[in-house]
């Protein structure tokens, strides 16, 4: 669907407007639940998920079958910094290979029935290094922004949003420490790999990036086009897109988080619509989904990026809505509920 925004100010002012999960289909899948044929709370925290869509879906049976991921890819000023174990050519060339359907990603869409969708944002020009300026213009951040809530199939059952950019986790690192407060180093890791040099490399860049902004960095959507990049913002624009349109979304790892908090600094419960599809293996994004409340789904030591964890996590929500939809009620099995 086509954005209905063409300034900052309007996207913020859609932020303020974002519609709630429907309470009477939750009742009504809570109520289905509690007649299934299993012991209360048998089914842990699958009962929980299969309610959670069906509240934001609007029907007591949800549906998972026709789930939409979105890679968006961009590259980073900062990568000249040598922030990352990979150079930037490495981002366009992982995204040929994801049309190829040679990355890992095409293998779990493909395995959960997905419809793949790669969004590149202006590879042949990256942001600037936010350690000398702001590494997007206004108007590079609203068109970022459309082009993620323009991704969206709003007829998608779920929507996984994922990334590529070589020198993102800098930036990830840089919005959170902006938006969250705390020590660099308790956000700063290792990403694709680097060594302890780099690491203090990467630490470095932060701190520089956070003094250079300052007091700017108190707007969250300020900080994101200061310190982001073009498809954090896509990430961030897709989410609250999905959120207009009552698509339940699962949030990927450490990159995905960070932009999906800027909605969530910018108004309260915006991310309700949200689960946690696993906690990955940077080192702080368990700070990350402690701060937005989120208990992951799934913990499998993943530090891919690409949405592979998420992805991964569509499986446990089909799973979710199979059970909720499929099992007999004691009344359908002729079992008496005790």
């Amino acid at each position: 669907m086509s954005a209905p925004f063409q300034t900052l100010a309007q996207f913020r002012d859609l932020l303020t407007q974002m519609p709630d999960a429907d309470v009477a289909a939750r009742v009504a899948a809570g109520g289905r639940n509690s007649q299934l044929t299993k012991p209360p709370g048998a089914l842990g925290r699958l009962e929980e998920v299969s309610i959670w869509m069906a509240g934001w879906q609007g029907r007591e049976k949800p549906q998972a079958d026709k789930p939409q991921i979105v890679i968006f890819a961009g590259n980073h000023g900062i990568a000249a910094r040598g922030v990352s174990a990979f150079p930037a050519e490495v981002t366009v060339q992982m995204v040929a290979n994801f049309q190829a359907g040679g990355a890992a990603i095409n293998q779990l869409a493909r395995t959960y029935g997905a419809d793949l969708v790669i969004k590149s944002l202006e590879l042949d020009r990256p942001t600037a290094d936010f350690t000398q300026g702001s590494a997007m213009t206004e108007a590079d951040l609203v068109r970022a922004l459309a082009t993620g809530w323009e991704a969206v199939d709003t007829g998608a059952d779920l929507l996984v949003v994922g990334e590529m950019g070589i020198g993102n986790t800098t930036a990830a690192a840089a919005l959170s420490a902006a938006l969250l407060g705390g020590m660099v180093s308790e956000w700063v890791g290792r990403g694709t790999g680097v060594d302890d040099a780099g690491l203090h490399r990467k630490a470095a860049v932060v701190a520089e990036g956070l003094a250079r902004h300052g007091v700017a960095l108190s707007d969250p959507m300020e900080a994101l086009r200061c310190l982001g990049g073009r498809e954090m913002a896509a990430m961030a624009g897709a989410i609250a897109c999905a959120r207009h349109a009552r698509v339940p979304v699962i949030l990927d790892g450490f990159i995905c988080c960070a932009s999906a908090l800027v909605l969530a600094r910018c108004v309260e419960g915006a991310l309700d619509h949200c689960l946690a599809g696993h906690v990955s293996a940077e080192g702080a994004h368990p700070r990350l989904l402690a701060a937005l409340n989120k208990e992951p789904l799934l913990n499998l030591g993943l530090r891919l990026g690409e949405g592979s964890g998420a992805a991964l996590a569509i499986g446990v929500v089909q799973g979710a809505v199979a059970c909720h939809n499929g099992m007999a009620t004691f009344a359908e099995a002729g079992v008496s509920d005790g």
